[in-house]
């Protein structure tokens, strides 16, 4: 006899987090990418199917030629993926928006050493495994 898995959808942790997600999402866009908030921006991207414009903020931590971003949610999220399948997005940062190309999902053992050490503990503790790292463009620069 062979047992047969039938997936019921999402499981309960993909379908809180995506509520959370539904719910902070719309109270951090208007500060995420502001001058004096240089933890968060926002991301620009279009949909890989749709061609929608979309914007999601997110906690960055930039250096002179990359900008890194955490993926608590994982590396599944449409978001993600978009820009994944366009090679290019733009980033909303510290008020300017920055041309961000080359991404590419990185482990923790690369991406924690960009970090301070204060976020370091945060992200090991909040069990962050996977980051994405976009290479800057020059500021004002966007995406072909």
């Amino acid at each position: 006899m062979s047992a047969i898995s039938q997936s019921s959808g999402p499981s309960v942790l993909a379908r809180v987090t995506r509520a959370i997600a539904r719910i902070t999402g719309p109270l951090a866009r208007p500060l995420a990418g502001r001058r004096w908030l240089p933890l968060w921006a926002v991301v620009r991207h279009r949909g890989r199917r749709s061609g929608r414009a979309y914007a999601v903020p997110v906690a960055i931590r930039a250096s002179d030629d990359a900008f890194t971003i955490p993926l608590p949610w994982g590396s599944e999220t449409q978001w993600l993926r978009n820009v994944l399948v366009a090679g290019a997005c733009t980033v909303r940062w510290r008020g300017g928006d920055h041309g961000a190309t080359a991404p590419r999902v990185i482990g923790a053992e690369e991406a924690i050493p960009v970090f301070h050490p204060v976020q370091r503990v945060i992200l090991r503790a909040g069990g962050v495994r996977s980051f994405l790292r976009l290479s800057r463009m020059e500021p004002g620069s966007r995406p072909a």
